[in-house]
């Protein structure tokens, strides 16, 4: 970043004297919204993979319940096979296992529509991210195509940065506006 600094300290100088200092302004400018950006976009990349990580948990945490589910449910048909020991009451014990199998099954579903929702979150930021990404690359490119202008004095390369700049804000907006 520092060497970036210097390189646009020592293009602003040279853009002074040749008359083109609203070129440097304008590289400056871009420096600052390339800065932004960046910024933006690396917090939503971490923000993302702390979704991601959330929502790894939730589904795990289905899993498990699934697990225990399924163990139930085979002690429930343990029940039609095996005999049960004297002093048993297989009708308690068939009723304590359906009723465990039925709130499992109830806060499965619960616990499903969470780890969607939070999948559902991690594209949300992957979106975000992928607009960050995409406005930096842009951004970047219209600061060195403007910089260009500097060296070969044509004003066309300035005027392709500026497009190319309001085009690479134009998709940071909408990596913020993303909801």
């Amino acid at each position: 970043m520092a060497d970036e600094l210097g390189e646009l300290k020592e293009h602003a100088e040279h853009g002074a004297e040749g008359g083109l200092a609203a070129v440097t302004l304008t590289m400056a400018i871009l420096a600052v919204l390339v800065a932004s950006v960046t910024l933006l976009g690396h917090r939503a990349h971490t923000e993302e993979v702390l979704k991601q990580s959330d929502a790894a948990d939730k589904w795990a945490y289905y899993q498990a319940k699934d697990s225990r589910l399924h163990a139930y449910e085979m002690k429930l048909e343990d029940f039609s096979v095996f005999a049960l020991q004297p002093g048993a009451n297989p009708a308690e014990l068939k009723e304590k296992y359906e009723k465990e199998v039925e709130r499992y099954n109830e806060q499965m579903k619960d616990i499903q529509a969470d780890a969607r929702g939070a999948v559902a979150a991690v594209a949300l930021e992957e979106r975000r991210a992928d607009k960050y990404d995409l406005s930096e690359v842009l951004l970047e490119a219209a600061l060195v195509i403007c910089s260009i202008t500097l060296l070969t004095k044509k004003r066309i390369f300035w005027f392709a940065g500026i497009i190319l700049g309001i085009i690479g804000l134009v998709f940071g907006v909408g990596g913020w506006m993303v909801h």
